[in-house]
Order: C-alpha cells, then sequence, then structure tokens
C-alpha cells in the first residue's frame, strides 16, 4: 500500500483504535467509524488480564501470538503515560490458580508443560505456600500454581489513553456511525463502506475490526466471517487493598484486585446473543464461587455489575489478515477473551501489513480463509435459551 492513502478502520474499541494509531504513523489517512461510543463494548467491560485463560488448550502459533504482544506493553506503557498523561495502572502482580480437591478439572501437568516450553515462569507451591502468598485464601486450598510475571492492565484507562493520543496525533473518529455493509468494485476490490443512513465513505482499503458486529457485518457484505457475541457478566466489588494480592483464575470466577482495592470478579460465558443486562442468577454465582476461594470477601462492598459481548470464534482464534477475495479488503477481529492481551501486537502487525510489510510473525493459522475447526475448550460455548 502507499503511504497517504485513505483506510476506514470499522471499529472503535481497543484493536481498531490501536491499529489506526499505528497506521497514521505510517503514513496513512485513517479514519475510525464506530456504531456507538469509542470504546464503550468489551474492551471497556473486560478484566485487563494480560494473559490468555488457559493458554495451553491453544494452538503453540496463539502462544507465539501472545509472546509477541505482551513484550510490547511495557514500551506502549511508558509512551503513553508520557504523551498523554494517563497511566493505565499497567503492572505485574501475578496470576495464580489454585487447586481444590473437588475441581472438575485439574491443569497442573498440562500448565507445567507448556511454561517450560514456551519459558514462562511458573512455581508451584503447596498449602502452606499458597497460603503465604494469598493469606485470606480459602484453607480448603490443597496448592496452586503462580506466575509470578502475569500482568493486567486498567482497560477503560488504556482506551481513554489511545483515544487522547488519537487527537493528539490528529487521528479522526466518527462515532454514532454504524456501517450497514461494504461496497466493492468490478473485480471485487473493495471501494468503501455504506453507513446506515446511507451515506457512502469512499477508501482504499477498509479494516473489520467491530468486534462482536465484525460477523454480522461481514454476512451483510457476503463474507463469511463466523464471529459471535459471547456475553459475559462481571461484578466490581471494594475491598481494603491487597486483600487480594494476585489475579486468582478458578474453574467458576476469576479475580483482578486493581491497587486501589476494587476487584473484578468475572465472568460469565453465555451464548445468548445480542442479549444485554445481569442476571441475579449469574452474579449470584460468580461471588458464591468468589468467597468460596476467599472466604474473607464476603465482606466487600459489591460496586456495580456490568456485562460485555466478547467477539468469539468456533475455534477460539482471531481473524487477522486480509481477504483474499476482495483486494483492500482486512480483518482484525474475534479476539474473544483476549482482546486486551493480544492488541499492541495485533495493531502493530495488522498496520505493518496493510502498508507491506510481511509480519514477523507467523498468522497462517489466524487467516480468513482458515478450516473451521470448532474447539469446545476454547472455542464457542454451547448455546443457551435467551430470557
Amino acid at each position: 500500500m502507499k503511504s497517504n492513502e485513505r483506510v476506514i478502520v470499522v471499529g472503535g474499541g481497543i484493536i481498531g483504535c490501536l491499529t489506526a494509531l499505528y497506521l497514521h504513523r505510517l503514513g496513512a489517512r485513517p479514519v475510525v467509524l464506530e456504531r456507538g461510543t469509542v470504546g464503550q463494548e468489551s474492551s471497556w467491560a473486560g478484566a485487563g488480564i494480560l494473559c490468555p485463560i488457559h493458554p495451553w488448550l491453544y494452538p503453540d502459533s496463539f502462544t507465539h501470538l501472545i509472546n509477541y504482544s505482551l513484550a510490547l506493553y511495557p514500551d506502549l506503557h511508558r509512551e503513553l503515560v508520557a504523551t498523554t498523561g494517563i497511566d493505565s495502572q499497567w503492572r505485574n502482580n501475578g496470576l495464580m490458580i489454585p487447586f481444590f480437591a473437588d475441581d472438575r478439572v485439574h491443569h497442573r501437568d498440562a500448565a507445567l508443560r507448556w511454561s517450560a516450553r514456551f519459558q514462562w515462569p511458573v512455581e508451584q507451591l503447596d498449602r502452606q505456600q499458597c497460603c503465604t502468598q494469598e493469606p485470606t485464601i480459602s484453607p480448603d486450598v490443597e496448592g496452586a500454581l503462580r506466575w509470578p510475571e502475569v500482568g493486567q492492565v486498567r482497560n477503560p484507562r488504556l482506551l481513554t489513553a489511545v483515544r487522547k493520543a488519537m487527537a493528539l496525533e490528529g487521528v479522526p473518529i466518527r462515532e454514532q456511525s454504524p456501517v450497514a455493509g461494504l461496497q466493492f468494485g468490478g473485480r471485487g476490490e473493495v471501494r468503501g463502506v455504506v453507513l446506515a443512513g446511507g451515506e457512502v465513505i469512499e477508501a482504499e482499503m477498509v479494516l473489520l475490526a467491530a468486534g462482536s458486529w465484525s460477523g454480522e457485518l461481514g454476512a451483510a457484505s457476503g463474507l463469511s466471517l463466523p464471529i459471535e457475541p459471547v456475553k459475559g457478566q462481571i461484578v466490581l466489588i471494594k475491598d481494603e487493598p491487597e486483600r487480594v494480592r494476585h489475579i486468582i483464575k478458578h474453574d467458576n470466577a476469576y479475580l483482578v484486585p486493581r491497587v486501589d482495592g476494587h476487584i473484578l470478579v468475572g465472568a460469565s460465558m453465555e451464548r445468548v446473543g445480542f442479549q444485554r443486562g445481569t442476571t441475579r442468577e449469574t452474579i449470584d454465582a460468580l461471588l458464591a464461587a468468589t468467597w468460596r476461594m476467599h472466604p474473607a470477601l464476603k465482606q466487600a462492598r459489591i460496586v456495580r455489575e456490568w456485562m460485555g459481548f466478547r467477539p468469539g470464534t468456533p475455534d477460539g482464534m482471531p481473524y487477522l489478515g486480509p481477504v483474499r477475495e476482495h483486494a483492500g479488503l482486512w480483518v482484525s477481529s474475534g479476539h474473544y477473551r483476549n482482546g486486551v492481551a493480544l492488541a499492541p501486537g495485533s495493531a502493530e502487525l495488522i498496520s505493518r501489513w496493510m502498508m507491506g510489510v510481511q509480519p514477523e510473525v507467523d498468522l497462517h493459522d489466524f487467516r480468513v480463509d482458515r478450516p473451521l475447526q470448532p474447539r469446545a475448550a476454547i472455542g464457542l460455548p454451547e448455546k443457551t435459551n435467551a430470557t
């Protein structure tokens, strides 16, 4: 691609915004079109854990992409703080997976093999060591695995910082601009987009980064892109800072402690389409799982509840790269539960690729036309009835 050409980025989440910022720095003229308000869907709703959920269940190519992306976070954090003054509270406070006698799935052996292969530092803790590292954890714990270098970020602050950087550099964003479809030329090449109100915006290239809405938009344009919303509900509670020291994952809930004593408790996995709202049953189940792991948190104050739509795929992997049948059309979507962790890597690789630089990470397994191989453990959950 030549510099100074128009690029439409469809979707104003962390993936779309960061990619647009990088495209601008590479000489393109991107504009972000957001159907609602920038950064108010899954990029805002997620927990900001900088580690996949059970990465040993994924193909090796996924870990290579994750490692590439996470290595970019320190510099990204420093740059955004220096240029915008906004601290996204990126920090490494470690990840712990505790073990209990009645666990449905035991991840220890697979996790240890994966950690050794990909050089992720990990510690095996016995019961006493676990209670030393997490003093308020349940006395029923039998041990744990601990990854001391796993980090987190407050994703709403990250979005705010990226948006301010875009404003400072003159990267335009159009909110309340839902895209109804794509426009193609006589040879199938992309020519731009059509907004819901009928306005046509022309461009040499279009990037679909619309998260859970990418599948619908693709279908409206004759593109098979099996991305579906997977609803997740989250509870925010407040306790004393350092009551929970680590990010803690277990079968029924995860805990993400912030520096100010807030703790995110998430998250359900519901395939109910775009049904919004939280439910008492699901929130109570998350809290029950939390109290089982950390009984002391029964005294914590419940601050608020919310939900978001993860852009899920049948095999749990994002779609990254060009659409071969339509020159100029690109996709960076379907990041599912790993959008924040994969954001810097996806943005850098896709923006450079769109500008003619082949990616230095093998993205073959993430191609748009890959054969569908649904994986029950990491892909889409079973459909449930909407209420």
